[in-house]
C-alpha cells in the first residue's frame, strides 16, 4: 500500500452547499430576489468525529457575509486557542438543511464537519465505504429521539 492510501483509509470528504440565512429569508419574505443570496458550494470537507462544529475558511465567510458573533476558546490536537465565530450558515447536506455556527480557518485548510451538525442532520461518516451515510428519517425509523 502506498503512503498516499494509507492517509485517505478511513477519511470521508464532502461536499456542503451554504448559504446566509439572513439572505434566505429576506428572499422569501421578499425583500431581496432569490439570486442576490449570498451561497456557495464547498468542496473538499473533511467530516470530522473529531470537531464539534462546522469549520469554513476565511474567504468562505467572508463571501456568505456571516455575522461575526466573538472569539470563542477552542481545544486542537496542537493546544488551546482563539477562533472566531460566526453565526447563520444555512447548510445543506444531501438534502438536508440545518443552521448553524461556524468556526473560521485560514484560507487553505479544508473545511471541517464536526459532529454538532452530523448529529442534527442525521448523518454519519461510514468510514469502510468512505462516505457520508443518511441516516433514517421515517416515523418507524428515525434517528430523531426524544
Amino acid at each position: 500500500m502506498l503512503a498516499t492510501d494509507l492517509e485517505s483509509m478511513g477519511k470521508v470528504v464532502t461536499t456542503l452547499k451554504v448559504a446566509n440565512f439572513v439572505d434566505t429569508v429576506l428572499a422569501e419574505r421578499g425583500f431581496i430576489r432569490p439570486e442576490q443570496v449570498r451561497c456557495q458550494s464547498v468542496d473538499g470537507v473533511v467530516v470530522d468525529t473529531g470537531a464539534s462544529m462546522l469549520c469554513l475558511p476565511a474567504n468562505v465567510i467572508q463571501a456568505l457575509g456571516l455575522r461575526y458573533a466573538g472569539d470563542v476558546a477552542t481545544r486542537t490536537t496542537t493546544g488551546s486557542g482563539v477562533a472566531r465565530l460566526f453565526q447563520g450558515v444555512l447548510l445543506d447536506i444531501q438534502g438536508r438543511e440545518g443552521t448553524f455556527d461556524c468556526l473560521e480557518l485560514p484560507e487553505g485548510v479544508d473545511p471541517l464537519l464536526g459532529v454538532i451538525p452530523q448529529e442534527q442532520l442525521g448523518l454519519e461518516p461510514d468510514l469502510q465505504n468512505q462516505q457520508l451515510r443518511l441516516l433514517p428519517a421515517t416515523p418507524k425509523d428515525s434517528y430523531i429521539s426524544l
